[in-house]
Protein backbone atom coordinates (compact mmCIF):
# COMPACT_ATOMS: atom_id res chain seq x y z
CA UNK A 1 0.00 0.00 0.00
CA UNK A 2 1.36 3.26 -1.01
CA UNK A 3 2.21 5.85 1.70
CA UNK A 4 -0.05 9.04 1.79
CA UNK A 5 2.18 12.33 0.90
CA UNK A 6 2.35 14.77 3.59
CA UNK A 7 -0.26 17.30 2.26
CA UNK A 8 -3.21 14.30 2.65
CA UNK A 9 -2.16 13.80 6.11
CA UNK A 10 -2.34 17.71 7.27
CA UNK A 11 -5.78 17.22 5.22
CA UNK A 12 -6.90 14.49 6.97
CA UNK A 13 -5.35 16.07 10.28
CA UNK A 14 -7.40 18.64 9.74
CA UNK A 15 -10.76 17.04 8.86
CA UNK A 16 -10.29 15.46 11.96
CA UNK A 17 -9.63 18.26 14.17
CA UNK A 18 -12.27 20.12 12.70
CA UNK A 19 -14.63 16.95 13.07
CA UNK A 20 -14.04 17.09 16.66
CA UNK A 21 -14.80 20.83 17.23
CA UNK A 22 -18.22 20.17 15.79
CA UNK A 23 -19.13 17.98 18.03
CA UNK A 24 -18.44 19.55 20.65
CA UNK A 25 -19.75 22.74 19.81
CA UNK A 26 -22.95 20.60 19.38
CA UNK A 27 -22.96 18.90 23.06
CA UNK A 28 -22.46 22.61 24.31
CA UNK A 29 -25.37 23.41 22.41
CA UNK A 30 -27.28 20.56 24.16
CA UNK A 31 -25.62 21.23 27.28
CA UNK A 32 -26.91 24.71 27.25
CA UNK A 33 -30.29 24.49 26.02
CA UNK A 34 -30.62 21.78 28.71
CA UNK A 35 -29.66 24.52 31.48
CA UNK A 36 -31.69 27.61 29.84
CA UNK A 37 -34.96 25.04 30.40
CA UNK A 38 -34.24 24.07 33.87
CA UNK A 39 -33.09 27.48 34.32
CA UNK A 40 -36.72 28.82 33.74
CA UNK A 41 -37.88 26.78 36.64
CA UNK A 42 -34.92 26.81 39.44
CA UNK A 43 -33.00 29.92 40.56
CA UNK A 44 -29.67 27.61 41.41
CA UNK A 45 -28.69 30.34 43.84
CA UNK A 46 -31.27 28.44 46.79
CA UNK A 47 -31.52 24.67 47.49
CA UNK A 48 -34.87 23.10 46.75
CA UNK A 49 -37.25 22.76 50.09
CA UNK A 50 -37.74 19.68 50.65
CA UNK A 51 -41.22 18.84 52.22
CA UNK A 52 -42.60 16.24 55.09
CA UNK A 53 -44.09 13.54 54.03
CA UNK A 54 -47.74 14.48 53.39
CA UNK A 55 -50.63 12.51 55.43
CA UNK A 56 -53.18 10.12 54.63
CA UNK A 57 -55.57 10.29 57.20
CA UNK A 58 -57.04 13.62 58.99
CA UNK A 59 -58.75 14.16 61.50
CA UNK A 60 -61.57 15.63 59.64
CA UNK A 61 -64.31 13.13 57.25
CA UNK A 62 -64.53 14.49 53.56
CA UNK A 63 -68.14 15.13 54.43
CA UNK A 64 -67.41 17.15 57.34
CA UNK A 65 -64.89 19.05 54.96
CA UNK A 66 -67.29 19.75 51.94
CA UNK A 67 -70.15 21.10 54.31
CA UNK A 68 -67.48 23.56 56.51
CA UNK A 69 -65.92 24.64 52.89
CA UNK A 70 -66.59 28.52 52.32
CA UNK A 71 -64.81 31.30 50.53
CA UNK A 72 -62.17 33.16 53.24
CA UNK A 73 -61.25 36.51 52.09
CA UNK A 74 -59.78 37.80 55.66
CA UNK A 75 -56.84 36.02 57.07
CA UNK A 76 -54.52 36.29 60.26
CA UNK A 77 -50.79 36.94 59.23
CA UNK A 78 -49.69 33.40 60.57
CA UNK A 79 -47.07 32.12 57.97
CA UNK A 80 -47.88 28.47 56.84
CA UNK A 81 -45.57 25.50 58.34
CA UNK A 82 -44.20 23.37 55.30
CA UNK A 83 -46.30 20.49 56.66
CA UNK A 84 -49.52 23.09 55.85
CA UNK A 85 -47.92 23.18 52.48
CA UNK A 86 -47.32 19.84 51.81
CA UNK A 87 -50.57 18.72 52.23
CA UNK A 88 -51.94 21.46 50.19
CA UNK A 89 -49.61 20.92 47.22
CA UNK A 90 -50.01 17.14 47.87
CA UNK A 91 -53.68 17.05 47.42
CA UNK A 92 -54.22 19.05 44.03
CA UNK A 93 -50.83 17.09 42.32
CA UNK A 94 -48.87 14.91 45.14
CA UNK A 95 -48.01 11.01 43.75
CA UNK A 96 -50.79 8.99 44.78
CA UNK A 97 -49.23 5.68 43.57
CA UNK A 98 -45.31 5.32 43.52
CA UNK A 99 -45.77 2.87 40.73
CA UNK A 100 -47.56 4.25 38.34
CA UNK A 101 -46.60 8.05 39.26
CA UNK A 102 -50.59 8.60 39.46
CA UNK A 103 -51.67 11.99 41.37
CA UNK A 104 -54.20 12.83 43.54
CA UNK A 105 -56.39 14.88 40.47
CA UNK A 106 -57.43 13.08 38.04
CA UNK A 107 -55.90 13.60 34.66
CA UNK A 108 -57.27 12.75 30.60
CA UNK A 109 -55.26 10.06 29.92
CA UNK A 110 -52.08 10.65 32.60
CA UNK A 111 -50.74 13.87 30.48
CA UNK A 112 -50.71 16.31 33.55
CA UNK A 113 -50.74 19.00 32.37
CA UNK A 114 -51.42 21.34 35.97
CA UNK A 115 -47.91 23.55 37.59
CA UNK A 116 -48.11 24.41 40.92
CA UNK A 117 -47.07 27.32 41.95
CA UNK A 118 -46.28 28.14 45.83
CA UNK A 119 -45.93 32.20 46.61
CA UNK A 120 -45.26 33.33 50.43
CA UNK A 121 -43.42 36.07 52.14
CA UNK A 122 -40.10 34.51 51.01
CA UNK A 123 -40.59 33.59 47.41
CA UNK A 124 -42.18 32.24 44.47
CA UNK A 125 -41.45 28.03 44.30
CA UNK A 126 -42.63 25.56 42.17
CA UNK A 127 -43.50 22.48 43.19
CA UNK A 128 -42.04 19.56 41.84
CA UNK A 129 -44.75 16.64 42.51
CA UNK A 130 -42.07 13.59 41.52
CA UNK A 131 -40.10 14.63 44.75
CA UNK A 132 -42.17 16.64 46.85
CA UNK A 133 -40.52 19.48 47.02
CA UNK A 134 -40.25 23.33 46.42
CA UNK A 135 -37.96 24.27 43.60
CA UNK A 136 -37.10 28.10 44.47
CA UNK A 137 -37.51 30.55 41.16
CA UNK A 138 -37.84 34.20 42.64
CA UNK A 139 -36.68 35.44 46.26
CA UNK A 140 -38.72 38.17 48.01
CA UNK A 141 -42.90 38.98 48.66
CA UNK A 142 -44.35 39.01 45.18
CA UNK A 143 -48.08 38.96 46.89
CA UNK A 144 -48.92 42.35 46.12
CA UNK A 145 -47.67 42.23 42.43
CA UNK A 146 -49.82 38.87 42.52
CA UNK A 147 -52.69 40.97 43.77
CA UNK A 148 -52.06 43.45 41.48
CA UNK A 149 -52.18 41.54 38.86
CA UNK A 150 -55.47 40.06 40.01
CA UNK A 151 -57.01 43.42 39.28
CA UNK A 152 -56.51 44.76 42.42
CA UNK A 153 -58.19 42.12 44.99
CA UNK A 154 -55.70 43.00 47.87
CA UNK A 155 -56.73 39.73 50.09
CA UNK A 156 -54.54 37.68 47.78
CA UNK A 157 -51.54 40.12 49.18
CA UNK A 158 -53.07 39.65 53.02
CA UNK A 159 -53.29 35.72 52.89
CA UNK A 160 -50.11 34.38 54.29
CA UNK A 161 -49.88 32.39 51.11
CA UNK A 162 -51.18 31.58 47.76
CA UNK A 163 -51.02 28.60 45.09
CA UNK A 164 -51.25 29.22 41.65
CA UNK A 165 -52.27 26.68 38.93
CA UNK A 166 -51.10 26.94 35.92
CA UNK A 167 -51.40 24.42 32.75
CA UNK A 168 -49.00 23.78 29.78
CA UNK A 169 -51.75 22.90 27.13
CA UNK A 170 -49.61 21.01 24.93
CA UNK A 171 -49.32 17.92 26.70
CA UNK A 172 -53.10 17.06 26.57
CA UNK A 173 -53.74 18.76 23.45
CA UNK A 174 -51.23 16.91 21.36
CA UNK A 175 -52.94 14.08 22.20
CA UNK A 176 -56.80 14.88 22.04
CA UNK A 177 -56.74 17.95 19.60
CA UNK A 178 -57.14 21.58 20.76
CA UNK A 179 -60.84 22.04 21.59
CA UNK A 180 -61.30 19.14 23.81
CA UNK A 181 -57.56 19.02 25.28
CA UNK A 182 -58.02 22.36 26.49
CA UNK A 183 -61.29 20.99 27.81
CA UNK A 184 -59.65 18.31 29.63
CA UNK A 185 -56.94 20.54 30.95
CA UNK A 186 -59.46 23.23 32.59
CA UNK A 187 -61.65 19.76 34.29
CA UNK A 188 -58.56 18.95 35.54
CA UNK A 189 -57.82 22.48 37.15
CA UNK A 190 -61.17 21.83 38.86
CA UNK A 191 -60.15 18.66 40.31
CA UNK A 192 -56.65 20.03 41.39
CA UNK A 193 -58.72 22.72 42.99
CA UNK A 194 -61.36 21.52 45.19
CA UNK A 195 -58.80 19.04 46.64
CA UNK A 196 -56.93 22.11 47.98
CA UNK A 197 -59.67 23.71 49.14
CA UNK A 198 -60.98 21.06 50.58
CA UNK A 199 -57.61 20.31 52.07
CA UNK A 200 -57.52 23.49 53.61
CA UNK A 201 -60.47 23.18 55.60
CA UNK A 202 -59.19 20.09 57.73
CA UNK A 203 -56.07 21.60 57.75
CA UNK A 204 -57.91 24.25 59.81
CA UNK A 205 -57.35 26.74 57.03
CA UNK A 206 -59.67 28.75 54.94
CA UNK A 207 -59.06 29.52 51.05
CA UNK A 208 -61.08 31.37 48.16
CA UNK A 209 -61.06 30.83 44.56
CA UNK A 210 -59.70 33.28 42.27
CA UNK A 211 -60.13 33.56 38.16
CA UNK A 212 -60.52 37.32 38.01
CA UNK A 213 -56.72 38.22 36.78
CA UNK A 214 -54.40 39.37 33.54
CA UNK A 215 -52.76 36.06 32.47
CA UNK A 216 -49.71 37.93 31.04
CA UNK A 217 -49.34 39.94 34.41
CA UNK A 218 -49.58 36.91 36.72
CA UNK A 219 -46.61 35.15 34.27
CA UNK A 220 -44.75 37.99 34.36
CA UNK A 221 -45.02 37.85 38.28
CA UNK A 222 -44.08 33.97 38.35
CA UNK A 223 -41.43 34.54 35.34
CA UNK A 224 -43.87 31.36 34.06
CA UNK A 225 -42.58 30.13 30.60
CA UNK A 226 -44.36 31.36 27.37
CA UNK A 227 -45.81 27.89 26.79
CA UNK A 228 -47.48 27.89 30.80
CA UNK A 229 -50.75 29.75 31.06
CA UNK A 230 -52.15 30.73 34.58
CA UNK A 231 -55.82 29.32 35.09
CA UNK A 232 -56.31 29.95 38.98
CA UNK A 233 -55.56 32.08 41.83
CA UNK A 234 -56.05 30.14 45.81
CA UNK A 235 -55.09 32.76 48.52
CA UNK A 236 -54.55 30.34 51.79
CA UNK A 237 -54.18 30.58 55.15
CA UNK A 238 -55.63 30.66 58.76
CA UNK A 239 -59.07 32.62 58.33
CA UNK A 240 -59.37 35.76 60.73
Amino acid sequence: MASKSPPEIIKIGLGVFFGIIVVLLVVLYLNTLSRSEQDIYINNDEEPIILPSPGTKGELSLEEAIVARRSVRVFRPDELDYAQVSQLLWAAQGITDEATGHRAAPSAGATYPLELYYIDSKGVYRYNPSENLLEPLKSGDYRSDLASAALGQNFISQAPAAIVISAVYERTTSGYGRARGERYVHIEAGHAAQNIHLQAVSLGLGSVPVGAFNDNQVKRVLSLPENNEPIYIIPVGMPN
